[in-house]
């Protein structure tokens, strides 16, 4: 089997880390046995391009369990787990191209390799394979059947791809599902977040200010968890609705070249780039702490923060000290890159469960309607939607009430009223 990873000898405890993430996945667990028994991915290749973690172990094996080949490379060159990647090579037959840590060279070589096994379904975080594949191999993106894609950055980069008239199969936008983003951006991103910053820096929340870029679903949950471990939340935001949406929820809100002069944590989770520029960090307090999670790492410029540092020292794992030429530091979680994936361990398993129902589903969903869908980027279906969150209750033994049939042709009427 063709793969790459970095020690196979890391395999036995990436396959208990694998299984104790799985006990804690119980709606993806319930997809896994049904494909196991239907197989309505037989004859498929399936190459993806997503976080190597303990969840997306358990949504390779689910996806391996419909009949399906998996290949996968790394969405981030910092969030391989090198123990899960040798887990799903040696255990499970799965071929995985990633290595924490590696350069950009070899990321795209790991996406290529994922590409040479012909895949009919592409899986994806960021639509780094996908638009490696319409940029390289536009012939080979005509024969695929249709794709997945996992986060905010990727969907907004594959609807400007459809935008122009050059998305070559439909794709089906995993992270609009009312069960990924009310839920994983949400509450995974929030809790991550903070326990990556946590980790890296063991610096106390309770009374410091805290910035947090971006008041999407990401950045909706960081401030909520922020708040709750005591710190006083600042929002930064471009969008009006977002900025009084904020307010309302009683975070002070202004633009970055106020926050910076009065914060103590950073945090970016905009999907834009160069959020915090070189203006912004000379005028931070010696001591602020910079961290990024949104899904690439151009949010933060640290070009910029290099043009004004006088120099640079890795001072922690995973904390890089930038002196600036004002004599100032400044401190940089995880080079800028997803904080929550490289300092800590990603969105908890009960969370994931959800979002990787979607995937397991939205591809049976692929092929089953592959010959009526377009060269678009689609919604997940809310009956897909739905089932999960009933799934998902049910295996937390929660019951919810059901419409009578009065009620349900009230629903349905218009001529009652008052």
């Amino acid at each position: 089997m063709d793969f790459h990873v970095k020690d196979l000898a890391l395999a036995d405890d990436g396959l208990k880390l694998i299984e104790w993430a799985e006990m804690d996945m119980p709606v993806l667990r319930s997809i896994k046995e049904r494909f196991a028994l239907e197989k309505p991915l037989k004859g498929l290749k399936i190459g993806a391009c997503l976080h190597i973690t303990t969840e997306t172990a358990n949504l390779a094996r689910t996806l391996k369990e419909g009949g399906a080949e998996v290949f996968l490379c790394a969405s981030n060159p910092l969030s391989t787990k090198d123990e899960v990647a040798s887990a799903l090579v040696k255990h499970f037959d799965i071929p995985v191209y990633a290595i924490r840590g590696e350069d950009r060279e070899t990321y795209y070589a790991h996406i290529k390799a994922v590409l040479d096994r012909e895949p009919h379904i592409t899986i994806d975080d960021g639509a780094d394979l996908v638009s490696t594949l319409h940029k390289e191999r536009p012939v080979q993106a005509d024969r695929i059947l249709g794709g997945t894609e996992e986060t905010t950055t990727g969907v907004i980069r594959l609807r400007a791809l459809a935008k122009e008239g050059l998305l070559k199969y439909p794709i089906i936008a995993v992270n609009d599902a009312l069960t990924k983003h009310l839920f994983d951006n949400r509450y995974g991103t929030g809790q991550s977040t903070i326990d990556g910053i946590l980790r890296a820096t063991n610096r106390l929340l309770a009374g410091s200010v805290f910035v947090v870029s971006g008041f999407g679903w990401c950045g909706k949950g960081l401030a909520m968890r922020a708040r709750g471990m005591g710190a006083r939340v600042v929002i930064t935001e471009v969008d009006h609705l977002k900025a009084l949406e904020a307010v309302m929820e009683g975070y002070l809100v202004m633009p970055m070249d106020k926050a910076v002069t009065i914060g103590d944590f950073f945090v970016t989770v905009t999907g834009c780039k160069e959020v915090i520029r070189k203006e912004h960090f000379l005028m931070m307090k010696d001591g602020a702490i910079v961290a990024n999670s949104g899904h690439f790492d151009v949010e933060i410029d640290l070009k910029g923060l290099k043009e004004v540092s006088q120099s640079i020292r890795t001072i922690r794992n995973e904390v890089e000290e930038y002196t600036l030429v004002n004599g100032k530091r400044i401190y940089v979680l995880s080079q800028g890159r997803l904080v929550n994936l490289a300092s800590a361990e990603g969105h908890p398993s009960a969370v994931m469960d959800m979002s990787f129902a979607n995937q397991a589903l939205c591809v049976e969903y692929l092929v089953k309607k592959r010959q009526t869908l377009k060269r678009e980027v689609y919604p997940v279906p809310e009956e897909i939607d739905r089932e999960i969150a009933r799934l998902k209750l049910l295996s937390m033994g929660i019951e919810i009430d059901t419409l009578t049939p009065e009620q349900r042709k009230y629903l349905t009427s218009w001529e009652e009223g008052t």
